[in-house]
């Protein structure tokens, strides 16, 4: 039974962390930190570190003794390939959580039980569920019993306050005194719009496109070296998350997002922090105005 629990725990998790290495790219020997990854997915080091542990049985990471994890192999396997997908009854049960959690259909607090019944899922695809939801924080275990929802946008006009706090922050963090991107992470980045160009604009889930943007964003913020406006911005992105899914049922616009971000990124590898950030600034006004465009998507 234990080791059943770990991997209800582990498995979801080694999935998002292999879908990062396959869209970044990541060489043989990169170094993978626990706490890095902790921090960027807003769990503890604990979960991680299993995570880590079930990639390196897979032959994805290599350990070494007092060092920690290191990216093992060129282009690994997909999650599907090596079993880590979460099952469908997993992946559909997470989008009607939100969705109603959205729509204000849930209480704010809610007992597993009543999860179980109302989504028919048995306790181990609502463990994976739920561990999935904390994971991203938009509900967390109650001390007591059952869950609580934490507040999220829930309409149009939140979601565009959050991209104006946006317009002010990360141009601004750009222009920060000793801004410095590191070249891997700027090929890191390239790797992943290059993969969207790709194809998979059209075929990467709502959650995984959502991730990917998250991580170009949060990114070139954490080259400034500043730690109060990476941290804000990861506050936001917490909160946005749900209906940031909805906007994604409309993908024509993303071809423009990957370019802009390209450019964004030719500038940062040249050290051109002012070109940069006023490519930046007009990118996220494009994605202001877009908001007027999607915005049936957005209503409840």
């Amino acid at each position: 039974m234990a080791g059943s629990g770990r991997r209800d725990l582990a498995t979801p998790l080694a999935a998002r962390i292999l879908d990062q290495i396959r869209d970044g790219g990541l060489p043989p020997g990169t170094h993978l930190r626990s706490q890095d990854i902790a921090t960027r997915l807003g769990v503890s080091r604990f979960p991680v570190g299993q995570a880590l542990q079930l990639l390196a049985d897979k032959g994805v990471l290599r350990h070494e003794r007092n060092r920690g994890f290191f990216v093992g192999q060129d282009a690994p396997p997909s999650s599907e390939a090596l079993g880590l997908s979460e099952p469908d009854a997993v992946t559909q049960a997470y989008f009607r959580i939100a969705d109603d959690h959205l729509r204000g259909r849930l209480p704010e607090q809610i007992s597993e039980s009543d999860l179980r019944q109302g989504y028919g899922l048995t306790r181990a695809e609502l463990a994976a569920v739920l561990n999935r939801i904390s994971q991203e924080g938009w509900a967390e275990r109650r001390a007591g019993y059952g869950w609580t929802f934490a507040p999220v946008l829930s309409t149009p006009e939140s979601l565009e306050q959050t991209y104006r706090l946006r317009l002010a922050l990360e141009p601004a963090a750009l222009l920060e005194p000793g801004y410095h991107l590191a070249p891997e992470a700027i090929a890191a980045c390239r790797a992943a719009e290059e993969r969207l160009l790709a194809g998979a604009i059209e075929t990467d889930s709502a959650d995984a496109l959502h991730e990917r943007g998250v991580r170009f964003h949060e990114t070139i913020v954490a080259g400034s070296g500043n730690p109060f406006f990476l941290d804000t911005i990861r506050r936001i992105n917490r909160v946005r998350r749900l209906l940031s899914y909805r906007s994604m049922l409309d993908r024509k616009r993303y071809r423009q997002q990957c370019e802009d971000h390209l450019a964004i990124l030719d500038c940062l590898a040249e050290a051109r922090q002012v070109d940069a950030a006023e490519l930046l600034r007009v990118h996220l006004s494009h994605t202001i105005a877009n908001l007027t465009v999607i915005r049936p998507l957005l209503s409840p």
